[in-house]
Formats: C-alpha cells, structure tokens, sequence
C-alpha cells in the first residue's frame, strides 16, 4: 500500500533535454510507487534556473513542503552545464544563498558530484542546505533506480548516515561502482 506524505515532495529540474527526458518516467514511478509527489520543471539557461527556482521560492506556497531539490544537468569536475555554458559549484551555491535551508540538494549521475570537505562545507553554509548528494563516478546508466530508493529512504528517514548505510547495505555493487556520496 502507498504511503501519500503531503508534507513530502520533490522538486526535480533539469537542463532542457535534446530528447525526450528520461527522468519523467522515473518520478511517476517514484510517485506510484512510494506516494511521493514529484514536480518536474526544465531550464535551457542559467537565467531560467533562477527564474524556477524564485518561481518556487516565491510564488509557492508549500515550498517548505519541498524536502528534496533534484537537478539533472550534464557536468563534469563538479560543473554543471547550461546551454553551451559550465557553471562551478561555487558559482550555483550563490545563486541558491541562503535558500535552501532545511533542503538536500541531490544531483543525478549526469553530473560527477566530487568534492573536497572544504568545498562541500562552503556550499552547505552559502545555499542553507542540510545536504548534498550524487554520484562520484561517470557510468553509461542513469542514476534513477539508485535515486529512487535513496528518496524512499529519505521519505522514512532523516538520518543522513542512516540513510547511506541502508543505500549501500541494499545497492553495495552499484552504489560503490556509481560512486554514491552524501555531505552533511
């Protein structure tokens, strides 16, 4: 039986796609099966970034609601790409300042999530966030069966260590081969 959690939802935007996103199917799987309700946005420019996230900021009025921001963006080195433009980590966590608090911020393994404890500790104080997650390694398969369960899990629990544990505990070989991180 599906658990329906209002008071739990995710917030999925991805860089516009060349094809169709494969990421959709994936978040009403999300939906069906866990009772997690899912909004998906798309941006082709880092303007457009800013605008779904002030969009969301601002004008809706259940954004606390939101306990999981999902970006799928190409990126590399911890760059995410936006139209023909790279964009650091640094750069994203100033224009998210100060308004993420109580949100984990999760990417897809479109982008490789790699940081040092310095740099993961700076974007956690700018952006507000409690976390900030993804995957380490480049591998040829999307990341959203791993993304699905590490969100049911965030769904039961709080706990990040608990929460990775559990995701190596169930996934170790393709968690450990994609790489799973989480900073806190």
């Amino acid at each position: 039986m599906v658990n329906f959690n209002s008071d739990f939802k995710i917030y999925c935007l991805e860089a516009l796609p060349k094809h169709q996103s494969t990421i959709l199917p994936s978040l009403e799987k999300l939906t069906l099966q866990y009772g997690i309700t899912t909004i998906y946005q798309t941006c082709d420019s880092i303007e457009s970034l800013e605008t779904n996230l002030n969009t969301l900021l601002f004008e809706d009025r259940n954004f606390h609601e939101y306990e999981i921001i999902y970006l799928v963006f190409e990126g590399f080195e911890n760059k995410i790409k936006i139209d023909i433009y790279n964009y650091s980590l640094e750069e994203i966590a100033e224009i998210f300042e100060g308004k993420l608090k109580g949100k984990q911020l999760h990417f897809a393994n479109t982008m490789q999530l790699n940081l040092d404890t310095e740099t993961a500790q700076y974007f956690l104080d700018i952006t507000g966030a409690t976390a900030i997650s993804g995957y380490q390694n480049a591998t040829p398969i999307l990341s959203t069966f791993l993304d699905n369960l590490f969100f049911s899990l965030c769904y039961d629990d709080d706990d990040a260590i608990k929460i990775t544990k559990i995701l190596y505990q169930k996934h170790y070989t393709l968690a450990k081969k994609m790489g799973f991180t989480l900073y806190y």
